[in-house]
């Protein structure tokens, strides 16, 4: 792939760094990523790999835009209240960056068709809005063996992960199985601070960026959390569980099947 003339003036600032360059460049416009869900995370996420020049990104997302998400979702604006919100970030994303290919799925992420979709990407961002959808997402990425970035905000805090199934610790080596219904409340019952979207997911296209590119460490192994109220970062070592039912010596979790459950927390996203 040679780079135009316009693609050098765009990129100018990724070109000159050591560890992009023209070859990283050519690396993103080949990439592909993922995103579920264009929500509070997906939002951020897919305006920064647009701009970066990811070449091809999915979005799959079953909602319509509403007044009460434009407080974090920032890919969505006032005039886009009703549309779907797959065609609502497509029109933002095509409008930053005319190098991308956006492809938009109007459609609920479920067992039927998840490992399938994720075999066509690179890389995937997790910014759905429940645990149902968080560990189908996990064990749809083991069986397809894509590495995803997981992330969840409420309230004042956020946090994230990246997973590289086979080689570091799963979702489910954190968190084996959700609450209790009703043990957690939804961002729409707590609350969320708005920008936290932005934090939380410009770090999502972070590390989906530095896979396509192949530089710097991802963050595998370590849970990474953010506390806006206090300002920290703390990041937390983790290791993949010997005894996980998923990813485990003796893996009991052999089919990809969808658990109901219809609340998030800081271990899911806030897309509600």
């Amino acid at each position: 792939m040679n780079l135009t003339d316009e693609q050098l003036e765009r990129y100018s600032r990724h070109i000159i760094l050591e560890q992009v360059g023209a070859t990283g460049q050519e690396k993103l416009l080949s990439g592909k990523v993922l995103i579920i869900g264009a929500g509070g995370l997906g939002a951020p996420a897919g305006l920064y790999l647009a701009a970066a020049g990811v070449g091809t990104i999915g979005v799959i997302d079953s909602d319509s835009v509403e007044l009460s998400n434009l407080q974090r979702q920032v890919i969505h604006h006032t005039p886009d209240v009703g549309t779907p919100k797959v065609e609502s970030a497509a029109a933002k994303m095509r409008a930053i960056n005319p190098d991308v290919t956006v492809r938009t799925y109007f459609d609920r992420a479920g067992p039927d068709n998840l490992v399938a979709l994720m075999s066509e990407y690179d890389f995937v961002i997790d910014g759905t809005d429940n645990f149902s959808s968080k560990y189908l997402i996990n064990d749809a990425a083991w069986f397809a063996r894509k590495p995803f970035s997981h992330a969840g905000i409420l309230r004042f805090s956020g946090q994230l992960i990246t997973v590289r199934p086979g080689q570091s610790a799963c979702y489910r080596c954190l968190f084996p199985d959700p609450p209790e219904p009703g043990a957690v409340p939804s961002c729409s019952q707590a609350g969320v601070l708005g920008v936290l979207g932005g934090v939380i997911g410009t770090l999502q296209a972070t590390e989906a960026i530095k896979y396509l590119l192949g530089e710097g460490e991802l963050l595998t192994d370590a849970l990474l959390t953010y506390d806006a109220s206090g300002m920290e970062f703390r990041k937390v070592p983790v290791r993949r569980n010997p005894r996980c039912r998923l990813c485990g010596p003796s893996p009991t979790i052999t089919v990809l099947e969808q658990q109901d459950q219809a609340v998030c927390d800081l271990s899911g996203s806030c897309n509600c």
